[in-house]
């Protein structure tokens, strides 16, 4: 999988950590911030990607009054709320 997304760098690329995701301060897997867990089946390896979501949550807290961005599994920004 690494080695397909590393191909496509205006994607999402090439994972930023393969392994051990306490090693980037996540202690739980089945308890994700966003969307639906997805761990790893036993003899998998888990691996993570950047994501747009990490922004956002910036955005979201510096206090701007309007910033525009996308919904989590909606790529798509338009006019129309999720609700």
């Amino acid at each position: 999988m690494a080695a397909i997304t590393g191909k496509r760098p205006l994607a999402h690329g090439a994972p930023l950590h393969i392994g051990s995701p306490g090693s980037l301060g996540i202690d739980d897997l089945n308890t994700p911030d966003f969307g639906d867990p997805l761990p790893p089946l036993p003899g998998e390896t888990a691996m993570f990607w950047a994501c747009g979501l990490t922004g956002q949550e910036a955005l979201a807290s510096s206090g701007l009054p309007f910033f525009i961005t996308h919904e989590p599994g909606h790529m798509a920004v338009t006019d129309i709320t999720v609700e």
